[in-house]
């Protein structure tokens, strides 16, 4: 059973918080788009494009029930939480939302290959919150600020498992 759940919107830092706070606990870090990634032999991004969202959920999911059986830290996909069968799995474990402005998150995502964002990123997250917000609370034990350093965000998911029972 995994140790811990990231849950949140693209660009939220789910990964790289996972893989602080797996070093820190001594388990490891598993993402779920690199795991569809490995399983499907091409990046999550390209294989949502030529896919569709059905499919890459389907992957997603069952990538999903294989990261949550390890000794792991898990990052997840953004848009994990709009798989009802993925909610439940979520809603078994200690699952921590990272959450931050639109803007902020935004800014993070220059670089990065996000097909759902489209060209205009913080009206996309925007809409993203809408569809989304509630289902993050659905799951999540606990919403957690990423403004501010990957450490300082690391330190406040480290406490908010504490608090709920990581």
């Amino acid at each position: 059973m995994a140790r811990l759940v990231l849950v949140g919107l693209p660009g939220t830092g789910k990964t790289t918080v996972a893989r602080d706070v797996a070093r820190r606990w001594n388990c490891v870090a598993l993402d779920t788009d690199e795991l569809v990634a490995a399983t499907m032999g091409e990046p999550a991004g390209a294989y949502l494009r030529r896919v569709g969202e059905p499919d890459f959920r389907a992957a997603e999911l069952v990538a999903l029930g294989e990261a949550l059986e390890a000794d792991a830290v898990v990052s997840t996909g953004g848009g994990v939480v709009t798989t009802p069968a993925a909610r439940a799995l979520l809603s078994e474990q200690v699952t921590i939302w990272l959450d931050g402005s639109d803007e902020a998150v935004a800014s993070r995502l220059d670089s990065t290959d996000r097909p759902l964002l489209g060209h205009d990123p913080v009206a996309s997250l925007r809409d993203l919150r809408h569809a989304r917000e509630s289902l993050y609370r659905e799951v999540a034990r606990a919403r957690v600020d990423v403004e501010g350093s990957a450490q300082d965000v690391t330190q406040r998911v480290i406490d908010a498992a504490a608090k709920v029972g990581a």
